[in-house]
């Protein structure tokens, strides 16, 4: 008898709700800054990508404003029809140049990039190895294209030469993120580029959290690893975070992008972005490659944030980046502390598996520039009273 989808699916809305693992979104009336109105109050918000502020940056919603008043609301078509505009095309120029990569090809998101290069790379029985931590799109993607997938234990580059070297004779992409989206850790990229060096694989890194935020110029943790396009023959960069906007660009040489442009479903059948968030988007892109200022002022407040936490006894996981989680264990414990900060006029997200693994539950604390340090300090003095409410009731112990 055939499957009950409608069955299957109360079942598993049943299981999601006993393990505390159900998903509720939260509806923002209003922003500004890093304050959130939601459901008519205001919270100051610990959960945002927007690590520059650039999101609500005047010069780049002046941009926006520009774009829609000269190219309207929509790019009507897709790139390869004729919704290519010159707007989309100077981004890919910008992006390409500041990163130091011959080509640059724009997404609508980082999700389809992902999808685009994996399975426009790879055929089946071809490789694909990856850290264990990697974005769920990245792990998608080879498992879509039919490669044979193998991962390796997070931030092990021996694991990764070892995963090369049982698969040879085949085309192989090693694939990484760069700035890991839930621990806030960084690849070993060096070490990952001399194993694809070695191995004759190609290297593609997906720096969506490290570009705009480390290294020089905010070019991302390939250039703080002292790595460049030869090192890195393929590199994500997503919009959406650092620089505030929408969308993604991979670049890399005319070779590579030129077959992406022609081959790519995820390109070829879908919609351009509109112009004018290219024009914002380049914008933003403008203002993180020539002000350091924002980036500063990231790097003051995460050491801020790091030695004050060790003053209230938190131990937060090994981060240098904006990300810094602090482990809970349970999905019980990490929406209990979210619950808690959220009383206290905090908004924390609970990140519970699967985007994590087991008992890896966490708060998720994550920084922007427009961030004070008062700001810093009024939320752990909120996560510490929280720790000890819940110490005191037996629930919790770090």
């Amino acid at each position: 008898m055939r499957a009950d989808l409608f069955q299957r699916i109360a079942t598993s809305r049943a299981r999601r709700i006993v393990q505390q693992r159900t998903r509720v979104r939260q509806v923002v009336t209003r922003r500004e800054g890093v304050r959130y109105e939601v459901d008519g109050r205001w919270l100051t918000g610990f959960c945002s990508n927007d690590y520059l502020g650039l999101a609500q940056q005047p010069a780049v919603i002046a941009a926006m404003q520009q774009g829609v008043a000269r190219h309207g609301i929509g790019s009507s078509a897709s790139h390869l029809v004729c919704g290519h505009h010159a707007e989309h095309d100077a981004l890919e120029r910008e992006v390409a140049d500041w990163l130091g990569y011959a080509r640059g090809l724009l997404f609508g998101s980082g999700f389809m990039a992902n999808l685009a290069v994996l399975q426009s790379l790879l055929h089946r029985d071809d490789l694909c190895v990856q850290d264990r931590l990697n974005h769920a799109s990245l792990v998608d993607a080879a498992q879509l294209s039919g490669c044979r997938l193998r991962r390796y234990r997070h931030a092990d580059g021996e694991g990764a030469l070892r995963q090369l070297a049982a698969v040879p004779n085949v085309a192989a992409v090693l694939a990484t993120d760069g700035v890991f989206s839930m621990d806030g850790d960084v690849a070993p990229l060096r070490i990952l580029a001399q194993a694809a060096r070695q191995q004759h694989a190609l290297l593609y890194v997906d720096d969506a959290h490290g570009v705009g935020v480390l290294g020089g110029q905010g070019r991302g943790s390939t250039a703080a690893a002292g790595l460049d396009a030869n090192d890195v023959p393929l590199q994500l960069v997503t919009l959406g975070k650092a620089l505030g906007s929408h969308g993604a660009v991979v670049v890399g040489d005319e070779h590579l992008i030129g077959h992406l442009a022609e081959v790519a479903r995820p390109y070829l059948y879908t919609t351009a972005l509109p112009p004018a968030q290219a024009v914002a988007s380049l914008a933003a892109v403008r203002r993180a490659r020539s002000d350091a200022r924002p980036r500063e002022t990231l790097q003051r407040l995460t050491a801020h944030l790091r030695n004050v936490a060790a003053l209230h006894g938190l131990e937060l996981m090994p981060s240098d980046t904006p990300i810094q989680p602090l482990l809970c264990g349970s999905e019980a414990h990490a929406i209990a502390f979210a619950e808690g900060l959220r009383a206290a006029g905090y908004w924390v997200a609970a990140i519970r598996p699967p985007t994590v693994a087991e008992g890896r539950s966490r708060l998720r604390i994550t920084l922007s520039a427009l961030h004070t340090t008062a700001d810093i300090d009024g939320l752990l003095e909120a996560v510490a009273a929280v720790r000890d409410a819940l110490a005191a009731s037996g629930e919790f112990v770090q």
